[in-house]
């Protein structure tokens, strides 16, 4: 037998993992954590698709183009699985998992397996059931997961940062989102887990952790369960987002601490002042506000106003005056009118946000704004107001990195710039990128970089003498 045969003989016998993921963070973190429950069944990560005998792919269902990405792969899954590995099992994961089930495992028999964001341990089970012969699904949604035990397996690391998830699900209900009915109600994790996950990824090396939720400022641990059940829980004591922030942060002052994402009815005074106590918290806040205007907030259910919202504003700028600000907007929205669109934008003059993330509305079934209300902002007009949004933002992006320019920032190595092999890259602490020359630091260590240069996106320095 041949060397090549030996090879390939050998390759076939392995468990090997190729998984992919799109969508938020949450996704990203919870594939490491089925990477970390599958290597425990012998199963070893691969980057090459075509030898793989597991592919899993973690999706993200807040928007119908984030769908037919996941579909356009599942197709060429499916061919590579006619044409070059016939035993090749397919997965889907995550959100449309759960939303469409159904339809991707007996209409469409794209997938063997489906399993939703809640059952990632029963994956094992479901494995052995295709091997059986039969289609394995399992999106139960749980009132008590948070894979709090589980150690994730780290994909793709760069070594320096890494996500740890706090919480899962959501109770806010706002009218355009998916996520209650694919993830389920908030409960979040034991601190003590979180602090023991976070310090044991200080003690590998690592040198920021993002702290994730789906609504981060709404972690609440009372001994477990969902954070709605706790008045009739018998509980009186409770541990909060601001008591758990200040727990990660006394860890080790060169851990970098980040979280998101907020959502401002949430997000206290009490989260601000920790995050000005400790210097190693960094100084960026996500707030989503997704419209200017208060009649569309209304529709959204968004639980606050204009007014209230720029009143949030200017208290997190009177605590941190130097907090890095983002945002979320979507354009488009049910009944969306001119001057619904210029409200949104002079909201963004009054704010000045330091970066976004700008989309136009896309209906998702079975949500409340799918029910009762009409999508009945054209295309065109969407995709218009978009722009201006997009243009708008990049301008403010602009002011706001100019700001920078003579100031030394602190600057948490990652690695090498993706655009050019003799500089490193970065972030400040508002959640800038920064490169600069690379010299005879190393990434996962501090530098202090005076910023001579900018673009919308990025800060660009040289290390300070």
């Amino acid at each position: 037998m041949s060397t090549t045969e030996i090879k390939k003989r050998k390759t076939s016998s392995k468990k090997l993992l190729y998984i992919e993921s799109y969508g938020c963070a949450m996704n990203f973190s919870d594939s490491e954590i089925v990477s970390s429950i599958l290597k425990k069944e012998g199963f070893k990560s691969t980057n090459n698709l075509t030898e793989a005998n597991l592919v899993l792919i973690n999706t993200c269902s807040i928007r119908d183009k984030a769908e037919q990405t996941v579909r356009n792969r599942l197709k060429l899954y499916n061919s590579i699985k006619k044409k070059k590995n016939p035993k090749m099992m397919v997965g889907v994961l995550g959100c449309m998992a759960e939303r469409l089930k159904d339809k991707l495992l007996e209409e469409e028999k794209l997938v063997d397996i489906v399993a939703g964001p809640d059952s990632y341990r029963s994956l094992p089970k479901l494995i052995n059931e295709v091997h059986d012969g039969r289609k394995a699904i399992n999106v139960i949604l749980s009132k008590e997961e948070t894979y709090a035990d589980i150690s994730p397996v780290k994909l793709n690391s760069n070594g320096v940062t890494a996500f740890v998830s706090i919480m899962r699900g959501c109770d806010n209900m706002c009218s355009f989102c998916v996520v209650p009915f694919t993830r389920g109600r908030e409960r979040s994790r034991s601190p003590e887990t979180i602090v023991k996950e976070c310090k044991d990824l200080f003690d590998k090396g690592y040198r920021e952790v993002t702290l994730l939720g789906q609504n981060v400022d709404s972690f609440f641990w009372y001994g477990g369960g969902l954070k709605k059940d706790f008045k009739k829980s018998g509980q009186t004591t409770f541990i909060n987002f601001a008591n758990l922030l200040e727990m990660v942060a006394k860890i080790d002052k060169k851990l970098r601490i980040r979280f998101s994402t907020s959502h401002p009815k949430d997000i206290t005074d009490e989260v601000l002042h920790i995050m000005k106590k400790y210097e190693n918290i960094c100084k960026y806040i996500h707030l989503p506000v997704q419209s200017g205007s208060t009649r569309i907030l209304k529709l959204m259910k968004r639980g606050y106003s204009r007014e209230w919202y720029l009143n949030k504003i200017k208290k997190i700028k009177s605590i941190i005056p130097n907090c890095g600000i983002s945002m979320d907007i979507i354009s488009g929205f049910c009944s969306e009118t001119e001057n619904d669109h210029q409200l949104t934008l002079s909201l963004m003059k009054k704010v000045k946000y330091n970066f976004g993330y700008m989309f136009s509305y896309s209906e998702r079934p079975n949500t409340f704004a799918e029910k009762k209300f009409s999508d009945d902002v054209t295309p065109e007009t969407k995709k218009l107001r978009l722009q201006e949004i997009i243009n708008l933002q990049q301008k403010h992006s602009f002011e706001r990195n100019k700001s920078f320019l003579g100031k030394v920032q602190n600057v948490l190595i990652e690695g090498i710039s993706k655009k050019s092999k003799e500089h490193f890259y970065g972030r400040n602490s508002e959640n800038t990128v920064v490169v600069f020359p690379k010299n005879d630091k190393s990434p996962g260590e501090y530098a202090d970089v005076l910023i001579n240069n900018f673009t919308s996106a990025t800060l660009i320095g040289e290390l300070k003498k």
